[in-house]
């Protein structure tokens, strides 16, 4: 009987820890709670995760057994405020025909996009974004500025145009910033579908995603669709 219940402490144990493992990883989550992840393969994988976290080895069946009960559990926290996010997502905006340039860095970058914006601030028909990284901005415009983008910016390096793109900004509750793994979701799902997304420009609640224009009524529709999940 002692025995007996000292291997069901020891299980107790692992399970505990599979447990808080897989909740640290939403995407995980997810797959188990949809059924579409083999457990022994995932269980090699963690394995040895799992005896780094327990301090000590641990049998890979007892592991196993532990995401058998996980995946069995459907009523994840985590996969449940994805979802919940998922289904109160706010406008979906669609745009066609951009532009997206990609400059390297230099002192006067900011200063062309100044005067860029000085120029169209009362053009309503246009549409203007803009990211910069540690050595290079990228700036998205309709097709009908591009002509006074490439006259004001013919001094600065432009490393890339691409033309012909769409995009899609969605936005998000604002309790998005505090559930991992959203983003996650998102992209999973457009890459299922093999979108390809040529650009990512985000705020705190809000994101756009750039896309070949032959591919955007696709990734509408699986956007539109994570609302009904």
């Amino acid at each position: 009987m002692l025995y007996l219940q000292l291997k069901l402490d020891i299980m107790k144990t692992i399970a505990a820890t599979v447990n808080e493992y897989i909740k640290t990883k939403p995407y995980l989550s997810y797959a188990l709670s949809d059924k579409i992840i083999n457990l022994t393969s995932l269980a090699r994988k963690i394995h040895p995760d799992i005896e780094l976290l327990m301090r000590k080895p641990v049998n890979q069946g007892a592991i196993i057994m532990s995401l058998k009960r996980v995946s069995d559990e459907t009523d994840f926290v985590a996969t449940k405020k994805i979802i919940r996010i998922l289904q109160n997502l706010g406008d979906i905006t669609v745009r066609s025909s951009l532009v997206d340039y990609r400059f390297l860095l230099s002192d006067t970058l900011l200063l062309t996009q100044a005067n860029l914006l000085k120029k169209i601030e009362h053009q309503k028909d246009v549409f203007y974004t803009s990211s910069r990284g540690v050595a290079e901005s990228n700036i998205v415009v309709s097709q009908n500025i591009v002509d006074l983008v490439d006259e004001l910016f013919k001094n600065e390096v432009c490393q890339s145009k691409v033309e012909n793109l769409s995009s899609i900004t969605i936005k998000l509750p604002i309790e998005n910033v505090k559930i991992p793994g959203i983003y996650y979701f998102i992209f999973q799902r457009l890459s299922w579908e093999g979108v390809n997304i040529t650009e990512v420009i985000s705020t705190s609640n809000e994101f756009t995603i750039l896309m070949n224009e032959d591919q955007v009524d696709i990734a509408f529709k699986v956007i539109k669709n994570l609302k009904l999940l």
